[in-house]
């Protein structure tokens, strides 16, 4: 058996940190494969190394003097490497990133080296081989993730090492250049190492004991969620619950691997298991309440627009050809309802109008700005009777006024469109009849 664990830079911000993953990866011989992120914030007002990379190397691409912000990075990382007393030295390693961020070599690769110099301390901390994210994980010409060859040359770079560490959040392009992932890449690194390794368990080490049932800055603490499956969480992650980055799930999701969200701070929490399928019945009736704010609904009125072929998709091209996706599309006889991101549909909101007369001559085009989407998810749904009765009477008790209403064919989430306004009231709400009331 093997497990590959990641840990986050909150879990990797100084010696302190360290010395918990070391205790965390060696309690366990299983956990074979560590990808590290760069150094996180150490205290509120910290600057993440990756952060600083950022501002360094913009400053030496601008022509300016970046010494004095490069020394920063560098007692960042000897702090770490006082801390662990460990016998290694980054000077020579720092002299090539000085000198590449003068050859202005991107942005790319001044980022990805928080990751790379964390991996080489983490290596040399556990005594397992290092592995060159570089070498092993593949981007095209273009700069797309190439899956196929990646797994190829990560499982035939693994298949001889017992033990080794691969810094996350980026690769190479065919050339050698170094192209990254986006913020929070560290995840996909590390489900690729999975993926590569036919791993049993995917670790995923944070600063939270996993998903809780709501945004915890709006309900006062929430119950932790034990176990989710995918589906449930690409509907809450896509609805603000963020704790992986949902880029990640996909390659463990084709091998049937599980994944553990853990705490590194409290590593005896039971955290969050992720599975393809379970038998495992939840405690609750809903698995999670996600929600985001800032929609805008475009709803367009036409007489006898039932009867007329194609007018969905007459209206959605107006949207598409002006580069904008559509989250719901709800719809009645004579009225036709698209919801956007308002930023977005701001920036092109007459240019969108006038598409949709020469389109499909509408009646009346109604806007409905500042609503907020909130869904109400969980497997536990399908099999329970009044779910939707139940959401709309707690909604209608806390005088919450229910703009939209979509629900899948799955029958696993729910969702529901209100005013900006009404949007924490409504979680409230929500989770008040499905959790609160079966304490």
């Amino acid at each position: 058996m093997n497990t590959v664990v990641k840990f986050g830079g909150s879990s990797l911000a100084s010696s302190e940190q360290f010395k918990k993953v070391g205790s965390i990866i060696r309690a366990d011989k299983e956990r074979k494969y560590v990808v590290p992120s760069a150094p996180g914030k150490r205290f509120d007002g910290d600057v993440k190394v990756t952060d600083m990379l950022y501002s360094c190397y913009r400053q030496a691409a601008a022509g300016k003097d970046f010494s004095s912000n490069f020394e920063n990075i560098k007692d960042r990382y000897q702090e770490i490497i006082d801390g662990l007393d460990l016998d290694i030295s980054l000077e020579d390693e720092f002299k090539v990133i000085e000198e590449n961020f003068r050859n202005q070599i991107g942005e790319d690769y001044a980022a990805s080296r928080g990751e790379y110099l964390n991996g080489i301390l983490m290596a040399k901390y556990l005594d397992y081989e290092f592995v060159d994210a570089a070498d092993v994980i593949c981007f095209d010409e273009d700069g797309d993730f190439d899956a196929k060859l990646t797994d190829k040359k990560l499982s035939r770079r693994l298949s001889g090492i017992e033990r080794a560490v691969v810094p996350g959040f980026y690769g190479s392009r065919a050339d050698g250049t170094i192209k990254t992932f986006s913020r929070g890449g560290s995840d996909i690194t590390g489900s690729l190492v999975a993926k590569a390794v036919h791993s049993d368990l995917y670790e995923n080490w944070t600063d939270v004991s996993g998903f809780l049932m709501a945004d915890p800055r709006i309900i006062k603490n929430p119950v932790p969620i034990s176990t989710i499956t995918y589906r449930e969480m690409r509907e809450l992650s896509y609805m603000g619950a963020s704790v992986l980055h949902e880029d990640a799930v996909f390659p463990l999701r084709q091998e049937g691997i599980p994944i553990n969200i853990k705490n590194t701070n409290r590593p005896e929490d039971q955290g969050t298991m992720i599975v393809e399928s379970t038998c495992n019945k939840p405690k609750y009736t809903i698995t999670g309440i996600g929600g985001v704010k800032g929609y805008v609904s475009v709803t367009i009125e036409k007489a006898m627009m039932n009867a007329e072929v194609g007018f969905g998709r007459k209206v959605l091209q107006v949207f598409e050809e002006a580069g904008l996706t559509f989250e719901h599309i709800p719809s009645g006889i004579d009225t036709f309802s698209v919801l956007v991101n308002q930023k977005e549909f701001e920036k092109k909101e007459q240019q969108i109008i006038a598409g949709l007369h020469r389109a499909v001559r509408p009646d009346l085009i109604e806007l409905e700005p500042d609503l907020a989407l909130i869904a109400v998810v969980g497997r536990g749904m399908k099999r329970t009777r009044g779910t939707a009765g139940r959401i709309f009477a707690a909604l209608a008790h806390s005088h919450v006024n229910v703009k939209m209403i979509d629900q899948g064919s799955s029958e696993l989430n729910i969702i529901i469109g209100v005013e900006k306004r009404d949007f924490e009231a409504a979680i409230k709400a929500i989770y008040s009849i499905f959790v609160l009331s079966q304490v």
